[in-house]
């Protein structure tokens, strides 16, 4: 199976990308992490060949002072002319700290214009339409009139391509009656697969599947013994079965671990040298 993959049947991409949620903190409202280490990772991520970075305006540490976007202009800006860099527009930051998930169209277009600003680019690469919270997708609940918004700003030129974010197969079907997808992000990993209906969705389309938190986001511990036996035997880590497991799920699947440190950054890379056999997949099946 290919390590590449063409998103939106234009921009190839390496299927293992890169996370920015953990370069501002280890914790979604932590203190803030070294921003002169968050910008080595990203350098070091380009020199491994990653070509397609996930972010969001809102990944900041607690006290707002280190962004992922800044990190990333800092950085890597100007950008290599095949660097593909995806955001996520719909969740707000709250007084608190916390998130809050816009229902109103006409609060995208500041969002999309907030991302242009930080990134440093006249037009996003792809921009998701991210709905809900952590808890399971709002079923039944409209993307219509927010995906229009998208899509009138996609027509504008401010945006290359269209993604959605936590959604069921119901909304995907919706906003595809309205204008592309090309990108899916929904929570899935090797110890949670419920949304397999979805990927498949996605595969006859060819629309590429990422899932966010790959490797279980701190929430989810991965190690079991079919993966650890899978692992001693490519001579491997968990971590890397699992994302080898998840490229080798689906020819559109993409991974995106996200990590602060260099030698994580390292490790997961390497996943995609490792090759899951009939053996491994039927073990961790």
């Amino acid at each position: 199976m290919s390590n590449d993959f063409r998103l939106g049947g234009d921009l190839l991409i390496n299927r293992i990308g890169f996370g920015a949620m953990r370069l501002p903190t280890n914790s979604f409202h932590g203190p803030a992490r070294d921003p002169e280490t968050g910008r080595a990772v990203l350098r070091r991520a380009v020199e491994l060949g990653v070509n397609h970075i996930d972010t969001a305006a809102f990944y900041a540490s607690g006290d707002g002072t280190v962004r992922a976007n800044t990190l990333i202009r800092e950085a890597l800006h100007p950008y290599p002319a095949d660097l593909v860099i995806a955001t996520k527009v719909g969740p707000v930051r709250t007084p608190d700290g916390g998130l809050a998930a816009t229902t109103n169209a006409a609060d995208l277009r500041p969002l999309v214009e907030e991302n242009l600003e930080a990134l440093g680019v006249d037009r996003l690469d792809l921009v998701y339409l991210r709905i809900g919270g952590m808890e399971p997708p709002p079923h039944g609940e409209s993307v219509g009139e927010r995906f229009e918004a998208l899509a009138a700003l996609r027509e504008e030129g401010l945006i290359r391509h269209l993604g959605l974010s936590h959604v069921d197969t119901g909304h995907l079907a919706e906003a595809r009656a309205i204008a592309p997808v090309v990108a899916v992000q929904n929570h899935f990993h090797a110890a949670k697969r419920d949304d397999t209906k979805l990927l498949a969705a996605c595969e006859e389309a060819g629309i590429a599947f990422v899932p966010y938190f790959p490797l279980g986001g701190g929430i989810s511990d991965l190690t079991d013994d079919r993966m650890a036996k899978v692992a001693d035997r490519h001579d491997a880590t968990v971590p890397q079965v699992a994302l080898a497991w998840l490229l080798a799920s689906s020819p559109v699947t993409l991974a995106i671990p996200g990590t602060g440190s260099l030698a994580h950054l390292e490790e997961n890379t390497a996943a995609g040298s490792v090759p899951l056999s009939r053996e491994d997949l039927s073990d961790l099946a």
